[in-house]
């Protein structure tokens, strides 16, 4: 038995007891009829008991001042199940009171919480926020040293969480994700129902986590960047590509004409040989008709300068002949220097050509390794 000179001494330590409990407590006094005094603590308990409350008749109060013994009962209200514990405070052989405690049955997951949050807060890389809520408000946090949102504490209602809300109604788990444009970030968001222990059909509360994809997202507009950077590349490759045929197809065609060029020199070589040969013929001409004319005397004169003037136009063919024929080499040289330079630009251009395909080549594989990417991306 315990006397009301003691639990007035428990006061003095109530208030202390109250917040070193795990878990919390609550501790009251009560007088045959209403609560006379309570301590509270803050974890465990959204408000306090009222002084003045009215015992309710089956309450364990009511129980141990009627029955003069201490009554313990387990009670579930607002989605928190708790021990009550109530002992009769005694004057003399009379109950007049009874001292009352209370401590919150914590759920499994509540117990097991401040033990896996922390080494699961760390296995993301990206980090992680952790929550536990009854149906009203956020009672477990965790956060990781790369996402921790400060708005989320202990108390927070959870009402502007569709996840959670929506999870609690039809009693299932509910994954969304979302981007937030206030952060400029895309966080995957997991809740789940947490289920009273004793009936498997009522939700007490929520489990949930928040997974930000900064890493996917810039995966995902690195691909995009990426794949139109390929694309405008493959255009000028393209183009290229054209250009390179092109040129390669011209040269092909200019190495033709001078091989050309060459043959005709050839040819006017051979021509400029016979006109030598007929002056040459012309001038041994010019030169018998001289003779001849000579001979004649007065009445070959007239002859004499038909044949003098035969032997200037033979040696003026002779000279023309040798200026062209050395005109011809000189062309002849450049041409052959020319086709040399054909034969090595026309290499040159087929090379390029064939490059300019292989670099197109390995730019289609590029784009379709950004496109895997992309997909990846999308699934992180």
């Amino acid at each position: 038995m315990i006397s009301m000179e003691f639990a007035e001494k428990f006061k003095e330590v109530a208030s202390v007891l109250v917040e070193i409990t795990p878990g919390g407590a609550r501790y009251w006094i009560t007088d045959t009829e209403k609560v006379i005094w309570q301590a509270t603590s803050q974890l465990g308990y959204a408000t306090t008991l009222e002084i003045g409350t009215k015992l309710l008749p089956n309450s364990a109060a009511s129980q141990a001042i009627k029955n003069k013994k201490t009554m313990i009962e387990e009670i579930t209200a607002n989605g928190i199940t708790e021990i009550n514990a109530a002992i009769p405070i005694f004057e003399e052989d009379e109950v007049v009171g009874a001292l009352c405690a209370a401590f919150p049955k914590a759920h499994v997951l509540e117990r097991a919480f401040p033990i896996f949050a922390p080494m699961m807060a760390e296995m993301f890389p990206e980090g992680v926020f952790l929550w536990l809520s009854d149906l009203e408000k956020i009672t477990a946090r965790q956060g990781s040293k790369v996402y921790d949102p400060p708005e989320e504490q202990v108390g927070s209602l959870i009402n502007r969480y569709e996840e959670a809300i929506q999870c609690i109604r039809d009693k299932k788990p509910v994954t969304t994700e979302k981007y937030y444009k206030d952060w400029d970030i895309t966080i995957r968001m997991m809740a789940a129902p947490v289920f009273d222990e004793r009936d498997k059909t009522k939700v007490i509360g929520t489990f949930g986590l928040a997974l930000p994809k900064r890493v996917a997202v810039k995966l995902n507009a690195m691909s995009d960047n990426l794949t139109k950077e390929l694309e405008q590349s493959a255009a000028v490759i393209q183009e290229l590509a054209a250009s390179a045929s092109e040129i390669s197809a011209n040269q092909q065609q200019l190495h033709e004409n001078i091989r050309n060029i060459l043959t005709l020199s050839e040819e006017i070589n051979n021509i400029l040989a016979f006109i030598k040969q007929i002056a040459d013929e012309t001038k041994m001409l010019g030169l018998n008709a001289a003779i001849e004319a000579a001979r004649a005397g007065d009445a070959g004169r007239g002859f004499g300068v038909v044949a003098e003037e035969i032997r200037k136009l033979s040696d003026a063919s002779r000279e023309t002949v040798s200026k062209i024929r050395e005109l011809i080499d000189r062309i002849k040289a450049a041409v052959e220097e020319a086709e040399r330079n054909s034969d090595l630009t026309l290499s040159n251009s087929e090379n390029q050509a064939a490059a300019t395909e292989q670099v197109s080549a390995s730019l289609a594989e590029i784009m379709t390794l950004a496109e895997k990417l992309a997909k990846i991306a999308k699934k992180l």
